[in-house]
């Protein structure tokens, strides 16, 4: 009886030891000494002279649109925007005002207002003027010199998009790669996950691409409703060369970050937009944008977006369009 009681103990242990051999390491954060070697390593200010104020835009080229719409096959249209979201919740501080302020028999009068385009809710597009690191914004502006709360953003600002952005969208749906409905909230999105979802899908994001990024907070907001605060799934900061490497454009997404380690929620977001001139559309819902993916097996397609024409501003509520 002991001797079998020994064998069973050595068995479970060997079991162990394999199990444990076979965990993967958990990912370490980024550490504040590293995110800010990056920011002199990996910058891109300057690759495009130094009077640009579009950023990783440069990168759609005429031919790059042109490869773009030649993606259109069936003429589905797909709307990457949440819908704008006119009362208060713990998900939504900063709520637009929304109000027909005239109806008469020629007509109806609306009124909306942003109180705060880069507030939690609408979805919206920032510009290269929304961000600074140490008083200075993308390609090396000061701050100071060219963001003031009476003149707007002389620099960077939302109308250098006016004749909008188009180019190839491709969406990274990580719940699908992982067969969740969604990621639950803390959930970090490393590299491994997005070459995974590309050896999957056999599509793989290049110069002048927009990484469509869904990790499923609509989902999970319409199963478990909503919350606030740092914990959103999102990328791990340890994305940030990649993004640098593969040249990536636009990153449209459901939420801006998650918390990680000593560095902010809002650490990848900032770095893409100020460092590497990646514009960013933040609060998208690509609920609908999943499903018609996924119907049709296609995970490109031609993405555009159109920032309101808004001189010196930073940022501009969007509608991005994907069109199959």
């Amino acid at each position: 009886m002991r001797h079998r009681l020994g064998v069973a103990i050595l068995a479970l242990s060997v079991f162990a030891v394999v199990t444990s051999a076979q965990r993967p390491e958990p990912h370490p954060f980024v550490t504040p000494a590293e995110y800010e070697a990056w920011q002199k390593k990996l910058s891109n200010w300057g690759r495009w002279g130094k009077d640009d104020g579009l950023g990783a835009l440069n990168l759609i080229t005429a031919a790059k649109r042109k490869a773009a719409a030649a993606l259109v096959k069936k003429g589905i249209s797909v709307s990457l925007a949440s819908d704008v979201p006119t009362r208060g919740e713990v998900d939504v501080p900063c709520p637009a005002e929304s109000a027909i302020t005239t109806v008469n028999g020629r007509g109806a009068v609306d009124r909306i207002a942003f109180p705060c385009i880069h507030g939690a809710g609408h979805t919206h597009i920032d510009s290269l003027a929304h961000i600074f690191f140490n008083g200075v914004m993308w390609n090396g502006y000061a701050a100071s010199e060219n963001v003031t709360e009476a003149t707007g953003a002389r620099r960077n600002s939302v109308l250098n998009m006016k004749n909008g952005i188009v180019t190839r969208g491709i969406l990274y749906d990580i719940p699908r790669l992982k067969s969740v409905p969604y990621l639950e909230p803390g959930t970090r999105i490393f590299v491994d996950d997005l070459e995974g979802w590309e050896r999957k899908t056999g599509v793989k994001a290049g110069a002048g691409d927009a990484l469509v990024l869904r990790w499923g907070r609509w989902s999970r907001r319409a199963a478990l409703g909503p919350w606030a605060g740092d914990t959103a799934a999102g990328l791990d900061n340890s994305v940030i060369p990649w993004l640098k490497q593969r040249d990536i454009s636009m990153i449209v997404w459901e939420t801006p970050g998650t918390a990680q380690g000593e560095l902010s929620a809002g650490a990848l977001h900032n770095f893409a937009l100020s460092i590497l001139g990646v514009m960013l559309v933040d609060r998208a819902d690509l609920e609908a944008l999943s499903n018609v993916a996924a119907q049709n097996r296609r995970w490109v397609f031609m993405l555009t977006v159109g920032p309101l024409a808004i001189p010196n501003g930073t940022g501009s509520p969007v509608n991005p369009i994907a069109v199959f």
